[in-house]
């Protein structure tokens, strides 16, 4: 009965979609599960990488701290995403701290067993590449966020991206952004202030280019804000 419920839990992640029965039981073999509330830490900067995780619900910050204790927001992941996305093949450290934000529930594999299973499963290991590529566009695109854009395109950039990820479609104008972000969480993801932060939204709801709903959360009008953007 225990494998049965991994499997179920496994079915909704697009990484296990299309894979054989074969495969699936394979992955449900080295699979394991544990629920983490809110504010635990799951692993911590430089601790020996161990497992690869599956969020089934719930959310998680990756972030890392430099030596003046300051926080750096590395990614915010949301039920369905993968994580680490470094490590693979390779004997390594967890590049980051991962914390729980939101009370989550976790498929876990052991990396080891993991490697060994995409070394025998060539379709599932395509796309472990893709996905890897994916995150490695996603960088690039930030990076150039950080180089080309001053800080106050870079919010609109953050804002953008959230919506896309964080967020669901009202109308053709409107996404409302589901997570909620502190200020200073939302200036530790581009490495802002806090200040900034309010100032610059602030002058987005002047412009009616976001607005916050009666439930306090934040409804992003992209196409405006790409607009500002030129």
């Amino acid at each position: 009965m225990y494998k049965e419920q991994i499997k179920n839990l496994l079915q909704p992640f697009s990484f296990f979609k299309n894979m054989s029965d074969e495969e699936m039981d394979a992955i449900v073999d080295i699979s394991g599960t544990r629920k983490l509330a809110k504010d635990s830490h799951i692993f911590m900067q430089d601790e020996p990488l161990s497992n690869v995780y599956f969020i089934y619900d719930g959310q998680v910050k990756i972030y890392r701290t430099d030596l003046q204790g300051k926080e750096q927001i590395v990614n915010i992941l949301k039920e369905g995403d993968l994580f680490p996305h470094l490590g693979f093949f390779r004997k390594t450290n967890y590049p980051a701290n991962a914390l729980v934000t939101e009370d989550v529930t976790l498929i876990y594999i052991p990396i080891h067993l993991f490697e060994q299973f995409l070394f025998t499963h060539p379709r599932a290991a395509m796309k472990v590449i893709r996905l890897l590529g994916d995150k490695i566009f996603d960088l690039q695109n930030r990076l150039e966020e950080k180089i080309l854009h001053n800080t106050y395109e870079q919010i609109i950039l953050l804002l953008i991206r959230l919506a896309k990820s964080h967020g669901k479609l009202i109308d053709h104008e409107r996404t409302v952004l589901l997570s909620s972000f502190t200020n200073q969480e939302l200036a530790n993801m581009i490495g802002s202030s806090r200040e900034t932060i309010s100032r610059t939204l602030s002058q987005l709801k002047k412009k009616y280019l976001i607005q916050t709903n009666e439930k306090g959360q934040m409804i992003i009008y992209i196409e405006s804000l790409k607009e500002e953007l030129f």
